[in-house]
């Protein structure tokens, strides 16, 4: 029996990769050459609060050492690999629907954001990153002269 991994909506995802590879190459790839380099992609929670922005992205499977987050030119990009979990030989399997291989996800952060104060942490399969927002400039009073 050969191993066929099960995508109800692989052709809609076949587009999507075409789509977005035509207009963003830089979005899932190498900007030099232009290549996907992203086998998958990581569900994400991103939630505002009054003073910080946090982001929980599902990695169940991917080892901490695994897991790459960087941010540069107020682009924050969680990268990482999730490698099969044994190294049994394809013909076992009736059914492969768990995606392995490399994420990548970016994402623009606000000009509130402080990146000198960004933080991770990793527990349970679920990566947390937590953006704190610069601290607001408090409104002052005008006098208006006469």
């Amino acid at each position: 029996m050969a191993l066929i991994r099960y995508e109800p909506l692989n052709l809609l995802n076949q587009l999507q990769r075409e789509v977005n590879r035509l207009f963003d190459t830089s979005r899932f790839g190498d900007e030099e050459g232009g290549h996907i380099l992203a086998d998958w992609t990581p569900a994400v929670d991103i939630k505002e609060e009054s003073n910080q922005f946090i982001i929980h992205a599902d990695l169940p499977g991917v080892n901490l050492q695994d897991i790459e987050v960087t941010l540069e030119n107020g682009v924050l990009s969680l990268k990482g690999q999730r490698a099969s979990a044994t190294d049994e030989t394809a013909e076992q399997y009736r059914r492969v629907e768990r995606v392995r291989g490399t994420f990548l996800r970016r994402f623009s952060l606000p000009d509130v954001a402080d990146a000198e104060k960004v933080s991770a942490k990793c527990r349970d399969g679920v990566l947390e990153v937590v953006v704190p927002k610069r601290e607001a400039a408090q409104p002052r009073k005008i006098a208006i002269e006469t």
